[in-house]
């Protein structure tokens, strides 16, 4: 397994970078919906700009999310205790924290 600070640090910078771009794009989105009529529910192009901002601000809260995900499971290799279930004390198995790195419970503790 590849040294879980580095993948952690490297999916780090990979959030924040979404994070930042997901930003600029709720921004266009805002942008936009202040230089239209108002009227967006009758727009031929498809979606709205209200579905638009939505679904930008979702993406954003996801990606926010999962950035305080990340930096707990750094704190946690910093204690000493990643790979280790926050609620029954066992390792969380190797292929759970390879599709997970962030993964604070174990697949029992998680259903």
């Amino acid at each position: 397994m590849t040294d879980p600070r580095s993948r952690l640090d490297a999916l780090r910078a990979d959030t924040l970078g979404r994070i930042a771009t997901l930003r600029a794009e709720l921004d266009d989105v805002i942008g936009s919906a202040s230089s239209t009529t108002g009227d967006d529910e009758h727009d031929p192009e498809g979606a709205t700009i209200g579905f638009e901002r939505a679904q930008a601000q979702a993406l954003l809260d996801a990606a926010q999310t999962q950035l305080v995900a990340i930096e707990a499971a750094l704190d946690r290799v910093d204690a000493g205790t990643y790979g280790v279930c926050v609620v029954c004390g066992r390792p969380i198995g190797e292929e759970r924290l390879q599709a997970r790195p962030a993964a604070d419970r174990c697949i029992a503790c998680a259903s």
